[in-house]
């Protein structure tokens, strides 16, 4: 099918999507002032990608700071992968953060917490 890539800005994160990689990257901060145009097109190619394919789907995450809409659409886009988990399919986020910036870390935990999908939190410096 087809990639997904947005560039990154001051206050939106750059974003890949590879659909034969079966991977969705996002890397930078987050408080766009519009959320739903920013991560409506993401949630589209999520969706589609797991009614399309069998193939399993990875996150990649390297958000350093979310606002508060951002953080409702990555929850949406959690929600859709745990309810693709609950039908069997294989999808895992690695959510990577600079272990000086314990804000996303505790934000990553609270996430990982409502899901049950492989989740990892991994820490940089």
């Amino acid at each position: 099918m087809s990639n997904l890539t947005i560039p990154g800005s001051q206050s939106t994160p750059e974003i890949t999507a590879d659909w034969d990689a079966g991977q969705l990257s996002m890397q930078g901060d987050s408080y766009p002032e519009n959320s739903f145009d920013l991560f409506g097109p993401i949630i589209d190619w999520v969706e589609r990608f797991l009614a399309d394919t069998d193939k399993p789907l990875r996150l990649e995450l390297r958000l350093l700071y979310l606002n508060t809409s951002s953080i409702r659409a990555v929850m949406d886009i959690f929600d859709t992968l745990e309810e693709a988990h609950q039908r069997g399919r294989n999808v895992a986020v690695n959510w990577h953060y600079d272990h000086r910036n314990e804000r996303v870390a505790e934000l990553a935990e609270e996430f990982k917490e409502d899901c049950s999908f492989p989740f990892s939190i991994v820490s940089y410096s």
